[in-house]
């Protein structure tokens, strides 16, 4: 009979009156562990097992050299194995196991520790190992276990035993399994054919209603044949009576029709009369058209001959527009200066500024309000907004992205009325919105709008108006 058992989890149990510091332990371990292993040492190299240890014996072992492995010195530790020496015991079997387990098998010092803490756990089952006897009343997987790591004279036959053992455990155990599946599909099966004569008398029980409302529709269907032969006389009647009264019917179109004609020419020579009268006012307005037509030719005549004078082109471009190719650099003005930048009433107050330039900082604005949508689908939202915005203020609107965003920038459209710019490469949106800040001429209305701090610093010291994005965004938003 065994003295003490493994607990719930397969750890080794502290043995009574062991030392209490793990480094002593640790010692007499190391040195019964020696001395066993240099006693055994012969006759551990004739003995080997025909086959693998059984997976229940082989976990066991694996936990015992855990719980062993966390109670060693650093010193004394196997050096494949100190880097999960720190870890719970737990854990520590179940990250470890092939690393504890090709250790016992490779370093006698080890198993010999191992197998110390066995042999002062449960002196009893260690001493009837080494006499040969195994003790009836012990776990199974307890005595492969000890005798692996043990390895008295004969070991391999002791855990040969318990692997036929456990073997014919797990086949009982699957008879006993199969018993019961094959009595539990009798009872289903018992339990269907009852099903089965169950629904039987049912379905007869329906049929038998079935064909009683299969007769009764019979009876139906003859009489509902003999209503609908009934129905095809009083249609064949009916017909007759609406080719009577078509043909009434169609004389008095025709009657309708002449009437209709007779009035068709009355109203032609209401309408010739309405031409005649209309002919008449507008003779009598072609005296003061002419007048005034003659008055329109004088003031263009007066302002090609003041454009001819003062030697003006005959076009006059955008400075934004000149930006795009040249980006000269001038100073632009600062509109609605006394309005504060969370007006609500700021947007719409700079757009009814006489030519005034709102430059529109794309990526900036988008992000803020829609920032989930792709960049494709962003300039889109963006562009379609402002291009309603600017058809209702005929303010003028540009609009700048990053060009390195795009593969190709979109060709611009001939009816667009918002300027679409991309910066080149190597340069910014920034730098472009700033050069086009500083391209418009001193003086001239121009907002900015961003919520770039960088941007909004650069464009006040050139004296232009910010406007934040969430401001811009709402007035869209607002129609």
């Amino acid at each position: 009979m065994v003295a003490e058992t493994s607990g719930s989890d397969g750890a080794l149990p502290r043995p009574q009156g062991a030392a209490a510091g793990p480094a002593a332990e640790a010692g007499e371990a190391r040195a019964g562990a020696e001395a066993a292993a240099s006693a055994r040492g012969g006759e551990e190299g004739a003995e080997t097992l025909a086959r693998p240890l059984p997976e229940p014996v082989r976990e066991r072992i694996i936990e015992y050299g855990s719980d062993v492995l966390g109670g060693l010195p650093i010193a004394e530790l196997p050096s494949a194995l100190r880097r999960v020496a720190r870890f719970e015991p737990r854990r520590r079997a179940r990250l470890a196991g092939p690393q504890i387990a090709a250790q016992l098998e490779t370093d006698a010092a080890f198993r010999g520790q191992v197998g110390e803490r066995v042999r002062r756990v449960w002196p009893e089952l260690a001493a009837g190992l080494g006499n040969g006897v195994v003790p009836p009343a012990a776990d199974p997987v307890t005595v492969a276990a000890a005798a692996y790591l043990l390895r008295p004279a004969g070991w391999p036959g002791i855990v040969e035993r318990v692997h036929g053992e456990l073997a014919e455990r797990e086949s009982a155990k699957e008879a006993d399994e199969a018993a019961e599946a094959l009595a539990d599909l009798r009872r289903q099966l018992d339990a269907a054919k009852a099903e089965h004569r169950e629904e039987t008398l049912r379905l007869r029980s329906e049929l038998r209603e079935q064909r009683g409302t299969i007769a009764d529709l019979r009876r139906r269907v003859h009489a509902e044949r003999q209503r609908a032969k009934d129905a095809t006389d009083r249609a064949e009647q009916a017909i007759a009576e609406a080719a009577d009264r078509s043909d009434t019917a169609a004389n008095q179109v025709g009657a309708v029709e002449a009437e209709n004609r007779r009035l068709r020419n009355r109203l032609a020579a209401a309408e010739a009369q309405v031409e005649n009268a209309r002919r008449a006012a507008r003779s009598g307005r072609s005296a003061e058209e002419a007048r005034l037509r003659v008055l329109i030719d004088v003031l263009m005549d007066a302002a090609h001959g003041l454009r001819r004078e003062l030697a003006l082109p005959t076009s006059i471009d955008s400075p934004a527009d000149l930006v795009a190719d040249s980006r000269r650099e001038h100073g632009p003005g600062l509109p609605a200066r006394g309005l504060p930048d969370d007006d609500p009433g700021l947007v719409d107050q700079l757009l009814t500024l006489p030519r005034v330039h709102l430059l529109v900082d794309g990526y900036n604005v988008t992000k803020t309000g829609y920032g989930t949508l792709p960049l494709a689908d962003q300039r889109s939202r963006l562009l379609a907004s402002l291009e309603g915005l600017a058809t209702r203020t005929k303010a003028e609107i540009t609009c700048v992205f990053d060009g390195a965003e795009v593969d190709a920038p979109p060709a611009l459209s001939a009816t667009r009325r918002v300027r679409l710019l991309f910066s080149d490469p190597g340069e910014t949106a920034d730098e472009l919105i700033i050069g086009l800040v500083r391209a418009e001429p001193p003086g001239r209305p121009l907002a900015v709008v961003t919520s770039d701090k960088e941007i909004v610093a650069a464009v006040g010291r050139a004296g232009a108006r910010t406007v934040s994005s969430a401001m811009l965004l709402r007035r869209l938003e607002t129609g």
